[in-house]
């Protein structure tokens, strides 16, 4: 029988838990209705991967693969396909010789990874979230903690470990299988293999985080933004700087925070770090400040957890800016100060100035992030929140140079999201190693073309 074949479990359609093997780590409440896979292998083991693809080639399966589940769609649940889902497969290992650390993809980067890194010391900069596994994060490029300084985090993967379309396991690397190496670090759900382990250069943890916080009412929005936006590529790339607004617990209204954490290892590099921010012309009329004040990734996280919460429906766009203050700030003005419900916020995020980036599939970035995240528990809202993100992001149309997988649904839009040059050698790179098209790529509503559709 095919179920001897593995450590894990294979679920077939029809087993009484198949659609809880489907479903039940979609992290978003809002689940497709009409995708169901062909079967739900839970791998418990590096070879329950190898042997799930090789299964899939016999039974004429594509295959799919759910490393956190945190993707907004799902992209991991797909029609007829094998979904090798790695949430049972949870390794990590530090060599403190190299400061490598070595983790499977279903590791959750603030949970566990740095829980276990700081026993050594060390510190990986993966997601914000810390329920995000590393493994769509990584491969989607990795918007981590103080990008803007450290970089992305896929530019910290120097080997993947992936089973192949012919059902093999390989090493990848700038040396060994490179083509791989260079795909693995961008191509995001559009990957052509499953990677069982990333090996990952870890960084010192930082001896003194502080966070500065402004918080602002509404009618500031575009004063302040625009100071921001005029200032926050002087600022120290020890310093992760972001603007977003939401409703904190207790509040009535949402207000525009602007916020500031110093990566430093003293209290006056803190202080000289964010000191910047805290000559914000507006800060006299600000309705809360907090100002070099220490804190800890723990703390930190708490806020993470609170704005993202399990068990609810999110909708979620996203679009890299590019502009003047006077162009950018009253196009994001709409999804900053018009939220369909109380639990939706929408962040600015700073990546100035733009560093270059190494030679990898993730090529899309400009100094400006914008994402709104509308979350809900009303079903029977869906579509006019859609309605609602729909013409926020359409209000940013003039500014939108692209958009970041991370935060994208290609099943409603999709925008740009690598260059030019990276997207045909993707695309040469997966003709070469997935011929037969196993792997079931980018879910989207028809082709993906990495176009803005205004200039087609």
């Amino acid at each position: 029988m095919d179920a001897d074949r593995f450590s894990g479990t294979l679920h077939l359609a029809g087993d009484e838990d198949f659609d809880e093997a489907c479903l039940g780590r979609v992290f978003n409440a809002r689940r497709p209705a009409d995708r169901r896979p062909a079967a739900v292998l839970e791998a418990a083991t590096e070879q329950d991967v190898v042997e799930g693809v090789r299964l899939a080639l016999e039974r004429g399966w594509q295959v799919a693969v759910r490393s956190g589940g945190h993707s907004w769609a799902a992209w991991s649940v797909r029609r007829e396909a094998l979904l090798i889902d790695l949430g049972g497969f949870r390794e990590m290992a530090y060599d403190e010789n190299t400061g490598i650390v070595t983790a499977t993809p279903s590791v959750k980067g603030g949970d566990e990874l740095n829980p276990y890194l700081a026993r050594f010391g060390r510190f990986f900069n993966g997601g914000h979230c810390p329920s995000v596994g590393i493994g769509g994060f990584l491969l989607q490029g990795g918007q981590g903690w103080n990008a803007r300084g450290w970089g992305w985090a896929a530019e910290n993967v120097v080997a993947v470990d992936v089973v192949t379309a012919e059902g093999e396991l390989v090493r990848a690397d700038e040396t060994r299988n490179s083509d791989l190496y260079w795909a693995a670090r961008g191509a995001g759900p559009g990957f052509f293999g499953v990677v069982t382990r990333f090996h990952l250069r870890t960084r010192p943890l930082p001896k003194h985080l502080a966070h500065t916080v402004h918080a602002y009412p509404l009618e500031l929005f575009d004063e302040v933004m625009t100071w921001l936006h005029g200032m926050h590529h002087t600022v120290s790339d020890l310093v992760e700087i972001v603007a977003v607004t939401q409703t904190p617990p207790g509040a009535e209204e949402p207000v525009l925070l602007v916020t500031g954490v110093s990566m430093t290892d003293t209290p006056r590099e803190a202080a000289e770090a964010l000191a910047p921010l805290h000559a914000n012309p507006y800060a006299d009329r600000a309705l809360v400040r907090v100002e070099a004040e220490p804190t800890t990734f723990a703390e930190q996280l708490v806020g993470q957890r609170t704005a993202n919460p399990e068990g609810h429906r999110y909708l979620v766009d996203n679009a890299w800016l590019t502009g003047t203050a006077e162009e950018v700030v009253p196009a994001i003005r709409e999804a900053f100060t018009t939220h369909p419900t109380r639990q939706s916020f929408t962040i600015w995020f700073s990546m100035a100035p733009l560093r270059p980036l190494p030679d990898m599939a993730f090529s899309m970035q400009s100094e400006i992030y914008c994402a709104t995240y509308v979350v809900h528990d009303e079903p029977e809202r869906d579509g006019e929140l859609r309605a609602w993100l729909d013409g926020a992001m359409a209000a940013m149309q003039p500014v939108t140079a692209g958009q970041y997988l991370g935060d994208s649904d290609f099943t409603v839009r999709q925008l740009r999201f690598m260059g030019d040059e990276q997207w045909r050698r993707l695309n040469d790179i997966r003709a070469a190693r997935d011929p037969k098209g196993l792997f079931v790529g980018y879910l989207s509503a028809g082709t993906v073309t990495n176009t803005n559709h205004w200039e087609q």
